[in-house]
């Protein structure tokens, strides 16, 4: 083998290297390591609004049992999950502020519909002593809170992601290779953003979610 043959491959290996640490130096692993997490986050935003969804016509069947004339309540439950459902959910999604936007405002109307259809149950007791209603509350009550919990680690993810953008020298690497701020959810106060609230849906009588 000849002393050129051998050079070559170290050449290149050193070249490899000093391209490793160059990127690693700059923060795009960084910026990649971040954005994997994000996207992470946001699939599991996206499974729990699922998992409400996939409650949604088995309780509404339950509580048609006792008050079938509550129909206005149970159109808005059903719109409000078929424009839920509409919303592309793929990861493109997280670059677009329209897409998002649209994605929040939908599944807020589907927590609104909700509200009002567990608010039928205080007008029929035998619906709110319904063990299959109970069990069915008591799944929504711990979806909710389970989507508050993705939610606010998806915001987090995003504000992280999103200052190592802007900071230098890491927005100049941003810049090049073309990674942008992401749009974000929106939440009413600080203290949100790191506590996944308590949602009641005001029954007494219904089991703990789990």
């Amino acid at each position: 083998m000849t002393r050129q043959s051998i050079a070559k491959p170290l050449l290149l290996a050193a070249v490899l290297a000093t391209s490793t640490v160059g990127l690693s130096g700059c923060g795009y692993n960084n910026l990649q390591a971040q954005d994997e997490q994000v996207t992470a986050s946001w699939s599991e935003v996206v499974n729990q609004y699922q998992r409400r969804s996939d409650l949604v016509p088995n309780l509404v069947k339950v509580v048609q049992q006792y008050a079938e004339q509550e129909q206005e309540v149970f159109t808005q439950v059903a719109e409000a999950r078929s424009r839920a459902g509409g919303i592309t959910v793929t990861p493109e999604v997280l670059n677009d502020p329209e897409a998002m936007e649209r994605f929040a405002a939908a599944q807020e109307q589907m927590t609104g519909a909700l509200s009002r259809l567990m608010a039928v149950s205080e007008r029929y007791p035998e619906l709110k002593s319904d063990a299959l209603f109970q069990d069915l509350q008591a799944q929504l009550e711990g979806t909710e809170n389970r989507i508050a919990v993705a939610r606010n680690r998806y915001i987090q993810e995003v504000q992280s992601y999103n200052t190592t953008v802007r900071q230098f020298p890491t927005n100049i690497t941003a810049k090049v290779f073309g990674m942008d701020a992401k749009p974000n959810f929106s939440v009413a106060n600080e203290e949100a953003i790191s506590t996944a609230p308590s949602v009641d849906f005001g029954d007494d009588n219904a089991a703990p979610a789990e």
